[in-house]
């Protein structure tokens, strides 16, 4: 027996399970099959329907099973539903504004919980519960570096349980008594899927799927019937008067054998006639058929288009269609992550996590990730210019909906390369430099031109200086060429033209005069 920081004893089964030992539960392992389908009727149906309610589940999980294996709609559409559970990923979570140890305690368990085998198999199996109402699973503990892990899950039928005499929501061991066997605490995960609300007995999907399943099976019987019959002519055997029973029953057999076998004898005398076999055709049947499948697929799924190939409608209407198939998902999740807390995390964090202190307010609990990640391409072109007009944005924010994880433990992330660090200026900046310099160098040499071509320099020199000594400082602190241009771009406009501009016009109209000077002088 174990004791909690309360002073609850509970007991916990180490290497063996609660039904390893009774001698009268060992007997529900050699239980044959019962199958109630077989001469299924709506009479029948409704009274395995009103036993259940009375608490004898017995017939109505097996005409689950049956259902599941004779209709290979409602199967493929069950197995739909339980397979999109599987992988969705799953955390466990510390209670709110959790201590260190806390977390501590919930990242252990997490990897207890990954640790256990075929995982998904655990899932799958509780999933079972969507058709019955409930589904069990029986585990025991095991000691392993210091702590109690469970181990050895096996999927227990459900129709190794009854309902309590005194409490119709809950279920015990059948042992042959009225009472049944209550189950252990810390063996079992007792998973009840609530598909509708109401007692175990009417929450599972049986209840719903039965009578579109008797319905169908009515117009698979009767299509078979026409077929059979269809096709082949009706043929009528006539005997004379007088005939005895021995020749009737001849000539009986003789129509029979026609029919199947395309040859027959009969004695002399009697007759056959072949009349046209029977007109019309299978649709009736087929529409019965697809009408009935149609609400197994709404039942199951919710909807038809994502269920059926020759469904019909826009593309906006099948995007509706699987959101309602992705709302019944997550509904699906947040009861196993019910269960699996309750049954299974709740007691390993009893055994194993030193932050328990009994307040079922402080317990860690496990949660599936349904976040589906929005468009990374239209956040990335709408948030920036967002945050441009002055929308202020936490990046926890953007990263749930992006379902892009917080980095942890220093773990690198991506991101812009670092910026260059200043170098030595490249060889196209060192040119530009040479060039600048090679100009005011030529501006005020003599060339051996006349007198006004000379005062025309000197006076140009000064303005030409001063626009240039803002170009000669920005080529002498830039870093790159790229700089350098992007720094010319934004001094457009700033530099003062109006001297040079001055001494231009001057220099214009001087040439201007001299050229009519030599023109009239015949130059």
């Amino acid at each position: 027996m174990q004791q909690d920081k309360n002073g609850t004893l509970f007991r916990v089964r180490e290497k063996e399970k609660q039904t390893d030992n009774s001698p009268r539960i060992v007997q529900l392992r050699r239980e044959f099959a019962e199958h109630p389908s077989r001469g299924l009727t709506p009479l029948s149906l409704a009274a395995m329907l009103t036993d259940a309610e009375q608490g004898n589940l017995l017939s109505q999980c097996y005409l689950a099973e049956d259902v599941e294996e004779k209709d290979g709609h409602i199967f493929a559409e069950l197995f739909k539903r339980r397979m999109a559970l599987s992988s969705v990923p799953m955390r466990v979570e510390p209670p709110r504004n959790p201590s260190a140890q806390e977390k501590k305690d919930a990242a252990q368990h997490q990897e207890i919980l990954e640790d256990i085998p075929d995982f998904e198999d655990i899932l799958f199996n509780m999933t079972d519960g969507i058709l019955k109402g409930f589904s069990f699973i029986e585990y025991h503990w095991e000691k392993h570096q210091g702590l109690r892990v469970p181990c050895g899950f096996e999927f227990r039928p459900a129709t190794w349980f009854q309902l309590a005499q005194d409490n119709q929501n809950e279920l015990v061991l059948r042992n042959g008594t009225t009472h049944g066997e209550k189950l252990q605490p810390f063996g079992w995960v007792q998973h009840r899927h609530a598909a509708k609300s109401g007692y175990i007995a009417r929450a599972g999907l049986i209840r719903q799927l039965a009578w579109p399943f008797i319905f169908k099976n009515y117009s698979v019987r009767d299509l078979a019937e026409f077929l059979e019959i269809y096709g082949i002519p009706i043929r009528i055997g006539k005997y004379p008067a007088g005939a005895n029973d021995d020749e009737k029953n001849r000539l009986l057999q003789a129509v029979w054998s026609v029919g199947h076998n395309s040859a027959g004898i009969m004695p002399k005398g009697m007759d056959m006639e072949f009349f046209e076999a029977a007109k019309g055709g299978g649709e009736p049947f087929l529409s019965m058929m697809s009408w009935c499948e149609r609400i197994q697929s709404k039942v199951i799924l919710g909807q038809t288009l994502t269920a059926q190939v020759d469904s019909t409608g826009s593309q906006a209407l099948g995007n509706v269609h699987n959101e309602v198939r992705l709302d019944i998902r997550n509904h699906d999740l947040r009861q196993l992550a019910s269960t699996l807390s309750r049954d299974l995390l709740w007691p390993m964090h009893m055994l194993n996590g030193k932050s328990y202190t009994g307040d079922a307010r402080r317990m860690p609990r496990i949660v599936f990730d349904t976040e589906e990640a929005e468009d990374i391409k239209l956040y990335s072109e709408a948030l920036p210019p967002l945050v441009q007009a002055g929308f202020k944005i936490p990046v926890a924010w953007a990263q749930k909906k992006l379902a892009i994880p917080q980095p942890e433990n220093n773990e690198p992330v991506l991101g812009q390369p670092p910026e260059a660090k200043p170098t030595k200026p490249a060889d196209s900046t060192a040119a530009l430099r040479l060039a600048i310099a090679s100009l005011k160098a030529e501006l005020p040499t003599q060339d051996g031109a006349d007198a006004f071509s000379q005062q025309l320099r000197a006076k140009a020199a000064p303005a030409m200086n001063k626009l240039l000594q803002p170009i000669e400082q920005l080529v002498q602190n830039a870093t790159s060429l790229q700089e350098l241009l992007q720094q010319l771009l934004e001094m457009e406009g700033k530099l003062d033209e109006s001297e040079l501009a001055e001494v231009m016009q001057l220099a214009l109209s001087a040439a201007e005069l001299a050229g009519r000077f030599d023109v009239a002088g015949g130059n």
